[in-house]
């Protein structure tokens, strides 16, 4: 894509993200990744709990390619945010959401996608013994996922990261239990100890390219994208509109040209048991 082809974007991370990123954009964009050893995201928030995220994701994200960017002197951000917790919408799975974004400041462009998945490894539970934790890491694959280990869940005095092998992280498990009395062990969330982590980053990148290569058909600015789904699938019952999605509107960043598309399944009514008339 000619708008990219021959440029450096900078990625905003220090966690071995360039692994999964670096290949695509080069192969799909013709982008050169590099990095900035002075960037220092941890300080918008660790998954680990030393420091809370203030921001919201997107926001998170903004700054840290602005930041990048300006460390980098390049005109092109990239980076990554995840989110673990429980499912928005699936009572009782874990979740995890991926958000990536790419800012070209040079011709005032966003780009930006986002995966939701329910495979996640994200996990956490106290530790009486040693049994306790030779168990945790099975059930993990430890060293393969990387483990933290904390005097407690939250309000923690300290925190032991980077262990390596079974007897590195046995020597932090009795330091930590001999030092506070117990221990609180938790899956590390950061993308270079994280395999199901760095998996998602590698779909949610591909998923950024794809809307990348959409083009608008006024202007054919890159990014042709949904900035709007709007509700009213009708029931196919009793033929009311329902708060199914109907259709998406394409928008551009640049023109403003619009377009109104038809759901991707090209799905024409719902089932009535969606139905707010039909299944009060």
């Amino acid at each position: 894509m000619q708008l990219f082809t021959g440029r450096k974007v900078v990625l905003a991370s220090m966690h071995g993200k360039e692994a999964v990123i670096a290949p695509l954009l080069k192969k799909e964009l013709g982008i050169q990744l590099i990095l900035n050893e002075q960037m220092n995201t941890d300080r918008f928030g660790t998954f680990s709990g030393e420091i809370d995220r203030t921001l919201s994701p997107m926001e998170t994200l903004r700054q840290k390619c602005l930041e990048g960017m300006k460390l980098a002197k390049c005109e092109l951000g990239i980076a990554t945010e995840g989110s673990f917790g429980a499912h928005p919408f699936l009572l009782g799975l874990s979740a995890h959401e991926e958000i990536i974004l790419l800012i070209d400041q040079k011709n005032e462009l966003e780009f930006m996608a986002k995966c939701l998945v329910t495979e996640t490894n994200f996990q956490g539970r106290e530790l009486p013994d040693l049994h306790a934790l030779m168990a945790f890491v099975d059930e993990v694959q430890f060293p393969n996922q990387g483990i933290i280990l904390k005097d407690q869940s939250a309000n923690f005095y300290q925190a032991y990261k980077d262990a390596r092998t079974v007897d590195e992280l046995r020597h932090q498990f009795e330091t930590c239990q001999q030092t506070y009395g117990s221990v609180y062990a938790e899956t590390d969330m950061r993308a270079m100890r994280n395999p199901t982590r760095m998996k998602v980053i590698q779909e949610v990148c591909e998923k950024l390219i794809e809307k990348m290569k959409v083009t608008c058909p006024t202007c054919q600015t890159p990014g042709f994208d949904v900035v709007e789904q709007v509700p009213g699938l009708p029931c196919s019952l009793c033929c009311m509109p329902t708060d199914s999605i109907r259709l998406e509107r394409f928008a551009c960043q640049k023109c403003q040209h619009s377009e109104e598309k038809p759901r991707k399944d090209h799905r024409t009514c719902e089932d009535p048991m969606f139905c707010s008339f039909c299944n009060p």
